[in-house]
């Protein structure tokens, strides 16, 4: 299935200059939504994956199903004050400033092997920051998958030495 007819260009969303990767035409077919959710995790089949992780909020929307069909835990890494009890957090840079990840502080134990989700990767900074705190908590990234991976941004420079892998590129 080409999943590229599935996403939508909007130029200078959301600032002049920007073409934005619109998913929401995949989202509301549920062939090619069901698609790319079997494809992503047909190439984790094999891996050790214990959890599935995600950083709020499009990256839910393919680790949830995921995590269902693959039958493991999802432990949402959510934006400060989202989450109640004790939390771990990891704070990043971002190119216009800067963001907070927190994740509740008993989700990941030692050594628990953790899959990565988001929808695109462009400058890799949410999700080497996922990464980090993942392994902050105790845990071991497995692999970061995404839907679509924007190549031109080299955000995968960021993840170096980790699986990578994305159903998409441009």
């Amino acid at each position: 299935m080409d999943l590229k007819a599935y996403i939508r260009d909007v130029p200078d969303f959301p600032k002049p200059g920007v073409l934005f990767k619109d998913i929401m035409p995949l989202m509301a077919h549920p062939e090619a939504y069901a698609y790319a959710v079997d494809a992503l995790c047909r190439h984790y089949q094999a891996a050790p994956v214990e959890a599935i992780a995600a950083a709020e909020a499009r990256g839910f929307l393919f680790a949830a199903p995921m995590a269902l069909q693959m039958k493991k835990p999802l432990i949402p890494l959510r934006k400060p004050g989202k989450l109640p009890g004790a939390t771990r957090s990891y704070k990043y840079d971002l190119e216009y400033g800067s963001a907070e990840l927190h994740v509740h502080a008993n989700a990941i134990t030692p050594g628990l092997r953790v899959l990565l989700v988001d929808d695109v990767l462009a400058t890799g900074g949410t999700m080497a920051a996922a990464c980090k705190l993942v392994e902050e908590s105790g845990g071991v990234v497995v692999g970061c998958a995404f839907l679509i991976e924007l190549s031109f941004l080299h955000g995968a420079q960021q993840l170096a030495g980790r699986d990578v892998f994305s159903l998409i590129t441009y």
